[in-house]
């Protein structure tokens, strides 16, 4: 109690165990006397506020309790003013309560609250560690670092034990870091170099035991296991590191890694329920982290999958030169279905074919490789393009119907698109046929650009829409360019936009190599982290020339069968292919006969 000159009237017992001022120095002595420091200056001019205007107010301090010297303590102080029966001011009276674990309650939850929407914002496992240390920073240390397993980037699915003994040192890769210090300097290491972990550190049994380590004042004298590693002992010293935290991160029964929480500037050392906060804190990241490394694995597995099952190393030939690209898609939408193929066909013919599969994911890129193999199944029958499309639309509607039926929750994709073109270097025409995919683009040794008028028809699986083929000749020299949507489709750009870009890059140089050409189109457009696969497909046509070529008109006559086979021969010898007569006197002989 408080009179009308602020001094102390009254006190109880009470009052010296929360701020260590015995009761004869608080006695008639006012506020800033009894007790010095910036707290007592704003308590007393709330304390004369609530005297002059009589109401009553409420404030929060903090003070060090002498029994508790280590930890500072919240407190608040209600006030109100006390009357005389006519209700003249006599004093004011003031009551004080410990709230540290309300208000360290309040800050936890609102931590906690914070967390769970800045942690796990993508499926990338070094973004969220580091998530993770900038949310620690400085809510709860001075210097945070996440240190994940070796396998855990990579994406790996089972991890190696870890010796207790440390006879088997861990790899650790640093995948987060934070510090109130710019350039942290805290850390040996930068983010996604290896770290070291010596055998007697404390890093070892956090993760064999997977139980958390406390050290309230980090000891640095010599032979400690700070002393047996001199990077770390360095920057501790320099530093002023004098409390640290290590909590495991578990996640579905896997030590995924280890994160670091130092405090440097903040006096106070680590207390148990700092340690509660952190393991809170880091359940909660290591859940996103373990979803995000079996998403990266899944989505290296797809990745591997479809890179095996796409053609590697085109090979030119005497119909074409061919070159191509293949981005996929970026690692929030997944790898896609895209595929495309260079197939030889007789007569020195060419097949190329582009197709794009519906969704993303190991199931789609297993459809792929199965509709790239029943084309070149369906292209060494020497089909038409539009016969071979709807062969394929059959095959992948049975297919899909055969799936459905052994229910193994995979079936084939339905809503696949496809172009197949065959050219043909003697009569330098062009046949192709589409099946919901955008048509090529054409362009002659001029440099003008054409997007055929090929009939869309419908998507593989779709049926009931025939296809339909076009027949065009094109010169030698002619530039043909196979593309799927992503390359031309984005979420801000319409199809027919990316569609004349695409047109006027290839015109603008048609006869620089095509390798240097896919370059030049992937970089003119904007395919930075595509939300869909990117494929193109360029290749240039050849002719061969008349002397290459020989056909013969024979009678209806099995004796003709005999001369045929000599026919064969004298050509080869022409043209220095001898080692070729046995054989292909006996195709010729086959082929006739049959006729």
């Amino acid at each position: 109690v408080r009179d009308l000159e602020l001094r102390c009237a009254w006190v109880n017992d009470v009052s010296e165990l929360q701020d260590g001022v015995p009761r004869d120095k608080r006695l008639g002595r006012r506020l800033p006397d009894s007790l010095p420091g910036l707290e007592s200056e704003a308590l007393e001019a709330v304390i004369g506020q609530v005297l002059s205007s009589g109401t009553t107010a409420v404030h929060e301090y903090r003070a060090w309790p002498p029994a508790d010297q280590r930890r500072e303590h919240a407190f608040a102080a209600s006030f109100f003013c006390l009357s005389d029966a006519d209700g003249r001011p006599l004093g004011v009276c003031s009551m004080s309560v410990d709230v540290t674990g309300n208000q360290r309650a309040r800050e936890r939850l609102a931590i906690l609250s914070e967390a769970s929407t800045r942690i796990g914002s993508t499926l990338d496992v070094m973004q969220t560690s580091q998530e993770l240390a900038d949310l620690a920073v400085p809510l709860l240390a001075d210097y945070a670092a996440v240190d994940l397993m070796e396998f855990v980037p990579l994406g790996d699915e089972t991890a190696p034990g870890i010796s207790p003994t440390g006879q088997r040192s861990p790899a650790l890769r640093r995948a987060g870091l934070a510090s109130i210090h710019p350039g942290t300097p805290e850390s040996p290491w930068a983010r996604g170099e290896p770290i070291f972990v010596p055998p007697t550190s404390p890093w070892i049994g956090v993760l064999s035991s997977g139980a958390s380590h406390l050290q309230p004042v980090l000891d640095t004298s010599p032979g400690t296991w700070v002393d047996n590693d001199p990077a770390r002992a360095r920057t501790v010293r320099e530093n002023g590191m004098h409390s640290m935290l290590l909590v495991p991160i578990r996640a579905r029964h896997t030590t995924l890694g280890v994160a670091v929480f130092v405090r440097t500037e903040e006096p106070m050392p680590f207390q148990e329920d700092d340690l509660l906060l952190a393991e809170e804190l880091v359940t909660r990241a290591a859940l996103s982290l373990d979803n995000a490394r079996q998403y990266t694995r899944q989505h290296t597995a797809a990745l591997a999958l479809q890179r095996k099952l796409l053609p590697h190393g085109l090979k030119d030939s005497a119909a074409i030169e061919t070159a191509s690209r293949y981005l996929p898609a970026d690692v929030d939408n997944g790898v896609g279905g895209d595929w495309f193929d260079v197939i030889p066909l007789s007569g020195a013919r060419v097949g190329l074919v582009v197709g794009d599969v519906v969704g993303h994911g190991i199931n789609a890129a297993a459809t792929m490789g199965r509709l790239r193999m029943a084309v070149c199944t369906l292209a060494d029958m020497d089909l038409p393009p539009d016969e071979l499309l709807s062969h394929l639309d059959h095959t992948v509607r049975r297919q899909t119907e055969e799936d459905n039926e052994a229910g193994d929750g995979n079936p084939m994709v339905i809503g696949a698109t496809c172009l197949y073109i065959v050219y043909d270097p003697v009569t330098r025409r062009c046949t192709m046929a589409r099946a919901g995919h955008p048509p090529p683009a054409v362009v002659d040794p001029q440099g003008k650009v054409t997007f055929p008028d090929l009939p869309t028809g419908a998507p593989l699986g779709v049926g009931s829409v025939p296809f339909e083929a076009v027949d065009m000749e094109v010169p030698e020299g002619t530039l043909l360019a196979l593309y799927t949507d992503g390359l031309v489709e984005t979420r801000d750009r319409d199809i027919d936009i990316g569609m004349r870009k695409l047109g006027a890059t290839l015109a603008a140089q048609p006869h620089r190599p095509l390798d240097d050409l896919c370059s030049s189109v992937i970089e003119a457009l904007p395919t930075e982290s595509p939300s869909d696969d990117v494929t193109l497909l360029l290749a240039r046509t050849r002719v061969l020339n008349p002397c290459q070529t020989v056909s013969w008109d024979l009678p209806r006559d099995p004796a003709v069968v005999s001369g045929a086979r000599g026919l064969v021969a004298r050509q080869l010898t022409r043209w220095g292919l001898e080692r070729l007569i046995t054989d292909a006197e006996m195709i010729a002989s086959e082929l006739v006969t049959n006729a």
